[in-house]
């Protein structure tokens, strides 16, 4: 008899208290991760994650699962790569099968700008000890060989960045993994308790309004995605983060056809394929800033022009699904994590698209933030304070599409 595919058991239910050392706003991937290293890595045990929905039910459930860490400067490379990392040994540490599966993928180049700008970020990534290689079209058709590489197309492949440690994983098991690895460590995963409010007092954090009642705490975690700046405001910090909604969709189940992941930031499409065979495809964000968790239709049908100037065999292929989330863009495209200037009330936010391959990493490195009301050296670049001082990390563009 084969072994059911989850255990019977993955984390209890639990009612607020009416006070905890470390609330953390937000049940997504950040959110979960951070209470499970707090548990872990700083014996903070005393914690309880708030979710206005159900758990894992807003962007962690509404994302394209791709996992990488190719990018430009020496500030991002560092984060995700220290997620990669964790990523690769993530299945043994939770005890949980996570669909982990490093299929590489690749950036296309479409333009000798385009060449310039990728075999730049090649050799960054090589100095960042970041595996990362230049393919030329021959060895793109080599790794993936349904990308049309015809030089008569509109968008010629000139070659492509691989880093063949990439890859994607089960978005909902790597919740439902750090769920139940905090639950078992003592943390209350709360649902349907929306944070209305933080409570300040003298310049410091004292807890949380929620629809459930106040609930006091020690210190405050900010995990809540394109929310979070509506919640900090009630603190009297205005972010600089504009929301959108970012869509996506999938196609009905396919035989195996795609091997890796292929990005392209000209033609704008990204594609992967599922264990179970869907194609999962995404594009830019929406324009308008909203908090919809759908999209415009435009949006879906520049991206199946873009996905088939790439990948004519999908010509007959049909959507059976799209869906969309809420994205936080900061004005350099890279995440907020540190300190605030409410005493004990921490951000994690930002992150625009690129949240999810980033999850065990910023769970690390922002656990040990909270811990220690300092920031992790892999995350002290990405501070507040960087929007006054001018040392940004700008990401737009620098990493082909942020996904």
């Amino acid at each position: 008899m084969n072994p059911p595919e989850h255990p019977e058991w993955l984390w209890g239910a639990a009612e607020p208290r009416r006070s905890y050392d470390v609330v953390i706003v937000g049940a997504g991937g950040h959110g979960l991760a951070t209470a499970y290293y707090l548990a872990r890595n700083h014996g903070i045990t005393d914690i309880a994650v708030l979710e206005r929905g159900w758990l894992a039910g807003g962007n962690m459930a509404r994302n394209t699962t791709i996992i990488r860490s190719n990018y430009l400067w020496d500030e991002s490379a560092g984060i995700y790569e220290h997620a990669l990392k964790l990523w690769e040994g993530l299945e043994e540490e939770l005890g949980y099968d996570l669909l982990f599966s490093q299929r590489g993928v690749l950036n296309l180049a479409h333009s000798l700008q385009d060449v310039r700008d990728s075999v730049r970020r090649v050799e960054a990534n090589r100095l960042n000890g970041v595996d990362a290689e230049w393919l030329d079209p021959e060895q793109v058709r080599e790794v993936c060989p349904i990308v049309d590489i015809s030089p008569d197309v509109r968008y010629p492949v000139l070659g492509a960045t691989f880093q063949p440690r990439a890859g994607i994983a089960k978005h909902d098991h790597v919740a439902w993994g750090y769920a139940r690895a905090a639950a078992a460590l003592g943390v209350d995963l709360i649902e349907h308790c929306e944070v209305t409010g933080l409570r300040v007092s003298d310049g410091r954090v004292t807890g949380v309004e929620t629809t459930r009642g106040t609930i006091a705490a020690g210190r405050v975690a900010l995990c809540a995605a394109g929310h979070t700046s509506v919640v900090a405001r009630s603190a009297g910090i205005d972010l600089p983060l504009q929301s959108h909604p970012l869509q996506a969709l999938v196609s009905e189940l396919l035989e195996p056809v795609h091997p890796t992941v292929v990005m392209s930031n000209a033609v704008h499409v990204y594609v992967s394929q599922a264990h179970k065979g869907e194609l999962v495809m995404g594009a830019g964000i929406d324009a308008a800033n909203s908090y919809r968790q759908r999209g415009a239709f435009h949006i879906i049908e520049r991206q199946m022009a873009a996905a088939l100037e790439l990948f004519p065999i999908f010509a007959r292929a049909h959507v059976l699904r799209t869906w969309g989330g809420v994205v936080d863009v900061s004005p350099d495209a890279s995440p907020i994590v540190g300190l605030t200037p409410v005493r004990n009330l921490y951000l994690n936010c930002g992150w625009g698209t690129g949240g999810f391959k980033a999850t065990p990493g910023v769970g690390w490195c922002f656990a040990h933030t909270v811990a220690n009301d300092e920031p992790h050296p892999l995350n002290a670049p990405f501070s507040l304070d960087r929007f006054t001082t001018g040392a940004l990390v700008d990401e737009h563009g620098a990493a082909a599409v942020a996904h």
